[in-house]
């Protein structure tokens, strides 16, 4: 029997751990920025065209590599960062396993053009799927450029795995974000098919995080700083009051690494306990310092996962010190008790005398079911709460197909329309056939207004309300790429955006119906809610913008409707195409059978 067993040919290999370390045009840009911040870069410069599926370029001013160096940093496990186990145990740099050049060469086409300080010529050196093409003397500035072309072109199936341009853009840019917030000595720019998308200069860590995700967060953010012997923790949280249930920017870096973890993530939330309400998150960004001896990081190729020695510690120490940061900047509401420079008000009246108490003029005698005036209490516009027992009518008929009046002693009200009641301000119930139905106001007002923007927009009837006063959105970089891609849908939807001289975003006009809400808050929903979607067809992305618009505008839990506006609302119910549902797939009315409430009553 012949030998079955081969050994595999390092363009093969190269190409199958290229599935693990470069997954999209993201991971090239991680892994290069993270070799120019080793290098010692004071200065990255990024460039993607198409989003990275055409082509990649990073440029530092980093030490460069030598003839030889060049070469050999494309084999695989070849690498300057360690040289033997122990060294995994003291890493101070960003990269250490010695497969990412090997991967990306494994997968695109690269040229490389690089030179040392004490060199006069650089080396310009060119690779195909693992084969040296090329190599030969170059001018070039001290440093690296790399260039990244036609990526997964020699494997068609990861390259139709692809997302659309805007997906890819975004995660091009989150990818640039991480590394750029934990080194705000490093100048960083960003190019998009040659439009600059981030210029960032050195500075402080506040001012890192301002350049990346705008002014507004300027006055969000409380400063944590705290050193012991364990863990030195410094950066920012956010203010209970920015507390949002999406889309907050959360970040956790440990010794100048992006991570991952859940469970410091929950050691954050516990000291905002009470502050919050339920499932609402707080933005943070918190930077980690230890001995590297005390974590490991080499767990997973994109060493996002990092594990820890004292994870029990450091939970507390984290805990801890955001609580102390919120009562040290008093986000905690208190009474105000000084007094100094307020008008002094006399207990007492001048000349000694007490004050007269007010007196309420009232006739005891007085019956209101005496009257001949006496009507029906508005049983319908209360909740059950609101409605003493004894103000009840004797036989009150609440519910039934045929209930067309309410006894009230010799007195009769005339109804034209059927008797629903409203439970808590959340839900109507009525009376069916089978028993008794019980509907959720807003998801059922959700489902009317959400059909009502879908049928208003394929007959092109969309009615927008011009605003007296634009608002101006001031959106960060990420943000505006999603925007950019959702103006042809908003202006179908009734929006008028346009952008001022300052690259931000002024709304002149809003579809009808949407007086008197947060126009930021729909947009930053929409956008939120588009970022998924982005890579589906059109009409998903135009069913997600109506179904934020719906949510905005639908009546909210709590408010108290009148019969009429009940019967209206299960009248527009019961026309849609789903009384079940939601638009997002949530019961709007459940049915409680008669022979149940029998059960239940012991009949």
């Amino acid at each position: 029997m012949s030998d079955v067993i081969q050994l595999l040919p390092d363009s093969v290999a190269n190409q199958i751990a290229a599935g693990e370390v470069i997954q999209r045009p993201a991971s090239v840009i991680k892994e290069l920025v993270e070799n120019a911040v080793d290098a010692g870069a004071t200065t990255i410069e990024v460039r993607v065209v198409d989003a990275g599926r055409t082509a990649i370029q990073v440029i530092d001013d980093g030490k460069g590599m030598s003839e030889t160096d060049a070469r050999l940093a494309f084999e695989r496990h070849a690498t300057s960062k360690i040289s033997n186990a122990d060294d995994l145990f003291a890493l101070h740099t960003m990269g250490f396993r010695g497969e990412a050049l090997a991967s990306i060469a494994a997968v695109a086409q690269v040229e490389l053009r690089t030179r040392m300080e004490s060199e006069d010529v650089g080396t310009h050196l060119s690779i195909a799927a693992s084969h040296i093409v090329g190599q030969e003397p170059c001018a070039c500035p001290v440093g690296s450029n790399f260039l990244v072309e036609n990526l997964f072109y020699n494997v068609p199936a990861r390259r139709r795995f692809l997302k659309s341009n805007t997906t890819e853009m975004n995660n091009v840019i989150t990818a640039f974000e991480r590394i750029a917030l934990v080194y705000p000595q490093t100048t960083f720019t960003l190019y998009s098919n040659d439009t600059l998308i981030y210029d960032l200069r050195t500075g402080s860590y506040r001012q890192r995080v301002v350049d990346v995700f705008g002014k507004k967060i300027n006055q969000e953010l409380l400063d944590v700083s705290v050193d012991t012997t364990i863990c030195k923790v410094h950066g920012f949280v956010g203010k209970p009051e920015t507390a949002k249930r999406r889309g907050v920017n959360q970040y956790f870096f440990v010794n100048g690494r992006f991570m991952k973890h859940a469970y410091f993530n929950k050691a954050v939330q516990n000291a905002y306990d009470r502050l919050l309400p339920e499932g609402m998150q707080v933005p943070y960004f918190l930077y980690l310092e230890l001995d590297p001896a005390d974590i490991d990081v080499n767990i997973h190729p994109t060493k996002t996962e990092v594990k820890f020695e004292n994870e029990q510690a450091i939970w507390q120490l984290l805990s801890a010190a955001v609580k102390e940061t919120i009562g040290r900047f008093n986000n905690i509401p208190t009474i105000d008790f000084d007094t100094e420079g307020k008008p002094d008000i006399p207990v007492f009246m001048q000349g000694g005398a007490a004050p007269r108490m007010p007196k309420i003029n009232y006739n005891p005698h007085y019956n209101p079911f005496n009257s001949p005036r006496a009507s029906t209490p508005d049983i319908h516009a209360s909740t059950i709460d609101d409605v003493p027992l004894s103000d009840q009518p004797e036989n009150p008929v609440l519910f039934g197909d045929d209930a067309t009046s309410i006894p009230v002693g010799n007195a009769i009200a005339e109804e034209k329309s059927p008797v629903h009641y409203q439970y808590k301000g959340m839900y109507i119930m009525t009376a069916v056939k089978s028993g008794l139905m019980i509907i959720d106001q807003y998801r059922a007002h959700v489902r009317i207004l959400y059909e009502r923007y879908m049928a208003a927009r394929r007959q092109h009837s969309v009615d927008s309300q011009q605003q007296l006063f634009p608002e101006v959105l001031d959106l960060s970089t990420s943000e505006k790429v999603v925007m950019d891609q959702l103006l042809p849908q908003m202006k179908e939807m009734g929006f008028s955006v346009e952008k001022d001289l300052q690259d931000r975003y002024v709304v002149k006009a809003i579809p009808s119906g949407l007086e008197g809400i947060s126009i930021s808050s729909l947009i930053e929903e929409m956008i939120l809610e588009s970022k998924d979607k982005s890579d589906g067809a059109i009409d998903e992305i135009l069913k997600t913008m109506a179904l934020s618009l719906a949510r905005h505008a639908a009546i909210p839990y709590g408010q108290v409707l009148s019969n009429e506006e009940m019967d209206s609302l299960v009248n527009d119910l019961f026309t849609c195409e789903n009384v079940n549902y939601s638009p997002d797939g949530k019961p709007i009315l459940t049915i409680i059978h008669q022979s149940e409430i029998e059960q239940r009553l012991g009949k």
